[in-house]
C-alpha cells in the first residue's frame, strides 16, 4: 500500500468518525469539515476529479453548518 492511499483510507476514516460524533459537539463539525477537504486532496491527488470535487462541496456545507450551529 503507497502513501498515498494510506493518506486517502485516514482521511475518510476521519470522516466516518467525526461525521458520527456531530451531534456531541459543534467541533466535530468543523473536524469533519476538515476531513473533508483532506479527502478532496485525496481524490485530485489521485486523479479522481469527480471525487474530489464533490468532497470540497462537502467541506464547504460541513463548514456552513458548523457556523450555524455556534451562533
Amino acid at each position: 500500500m503507497d502513501s498515498l492511499t494510506l493518506f486517502g483510507l485516514a482521511a475518510v476514516s476521519l470522516m466516518l468518525v467525526f461525521y458520527a460524533l456531530e451531534d456531541r459537539r459543534p467541533w466535530f463539525v468543523l473536524a469533519f469539515a476538515g476531513a473533508c477537504v483532506l479527502a478532496s486532496m485525496y481524490g485530485f491527488l489521485q486523479g479522481a476529479w469527480p471525487f474530489g470535487l464533490v468532497e470540497a462541496i462537502w467541506a464547504f456545507i460541513a463548514a456552513d453548518r458548523w457556523r450555524r450551529r455556534r451562533s
